[in-house]
């Protein structure tokens, strides 16, 4: 999406832009914007509308049709005014370091185990992931935990950049998902951490990985046939 302002800085958190259209006095479109839709298993960001000195909350935020909308929490917008966004960042930046965490514990178990990601739902206390596996061991789900951790002391910078979807897949593994991207996706946008990770994904992420701080496995589950699930936090 051209207009969505946080695939190429996730890092940006106000921003100013105009209104391009209102629906029901509470869904507003923008002509650009760096809030986060809801989706692929993270959550949307929150945040304000400031215009005219009045405060408009930005209680959702969804992509429908290819565009983003904001449901603000009071009427009084109008077409053709000029907004000012803020991103809620404590929020956005927790959800950006439980994010990449989720890549550096998704390659370990596709490397060490050949589990692919199945599901997964950022949080702010904590977040999960769903993978098949035959056994559940939490022994190992705790090792790999553990080398997840050493991954995040490496400081890797984490590199967003885009190719045309027949390019990206063509590298092993880019999409480690089961699902497959959609076939309207013509340009595909890839996150890498060098050495352990490189897939394609359209969420917000930090810039090097000793952002993240620890992740501590909070609980395994057994959610049947090759289906397991795990809880993690970070401190």
């Amino acid at each position: 999406m051209e207009n969505a302002l946080y695939m190429t800085d996730s890092y940006l958190n106000e921003f100013e832009t105009a209104v391009e259209s209102i629906k029901d006095d509470k869904y507003v479109v923008l002509d650009k914007s760096a809030f986060y839709p809801s989706g692929g298993g993270q959550p949307h960001d929150t945040g304000v509308f400031i215009c005219h000195g009045e405060e408009y909350p930005v209680v959702f935020v969804g992509k429908f049709e290819g565009r983003i909308s904001h449901e603000v929490g009071k009427p009084g917008l109008k077409v053709g005014d000029k907004v000012k966004g803020k991103v809620d960042w404590d929020r956005r930046y927790r959800l950006m370091r439980m994010h990449t965490a989720a890549h550096i514990i998704d390659a370990i178990l596709y490397n060490e185990a050949g589990a692919l990601c199945t599901g997964n739902q950022l949080g702010i206390d904590k977040s999960r992931i769903d993978f098949s596996l035959d056994v559940l061991d939490r022994d190992k789900i705790q090792q790999y935990i553990g080398m997840a951790n050493e991954w995040v002391k490496k400081a890797a910078d984490v590199r967003i950049y885009f190719l045309p979807r027949e390019d990206a897949l063509k590298i092993p593994g880019v999409v480690k998902l089961a699902s497959v991207m959609p076939p309207e996706v013509k340009e595909l946008r890839i996150v890498e951490i060098p050495g352990i990770d490189l897939q394609a994904d359209g969420g917000t992420q930090v810039k090097n990985t000793s952002e993240i701080g620890q992740i501590s496995l909070v609980s395994v589950e057994n959610k049947g046939k090759n289906n397991r699930r795990m809880y993690y936090t970070l401190n």
